[in-house]
């Protein structure tokens, strides 16, 4: 069973800089598909981004441009650059690894966007 560690949440000022990474308790699998989800106080939580072992990436519409998901195979972990932070980014995020039909999450880590 993959465990998944998240870091590097915290408080931040509208405009300003977070990279969230996401460590892996095992070598992850050509198949796995590493993801960010968050989710706001009173809402559902939804996909930020997704990357593939090969380094494909989606992004939720309203972070593109700003974040950039990365991952490094050889340390088995994600790496979720967050750049010109708005207050509605505000959320707990999550890391996830889907291997074919499990899913695998982090505890989530809160970041919070002072206007």
């Amino acid at each position: 069973q993959v465990q998944l560690v998240e870091s590097g949440g915290g408080l931040v000022q509208a405009g300003g800089s977070l990279r969230l990474s996401c460590a892996a308790s095992e070598k992850l699998f050509s198949i796995d598909v590493m993801g960010w989800y968050r989710q706001a106080p009173g809402k559902q939580r939804e996909l930020v981004a997704t990357i593939t072992a090969g380094g494909s990436t989606n992004y939720v519409d309203s972070v593109k441009g700003r974040f950039t998901l990365s991952r490094d195979n050889a340390k088995n972990t994600g790496y979720l650059q967050m750049n010109s932070l708005k207050p509605e980014d505000t959320a707990v995020y999550y890391c996830n690894v889907k291997r074919y039909l499990q899913d695998y999450w982090g505890q989530g880590t809160q970041v919070t966007v002072s206007s």
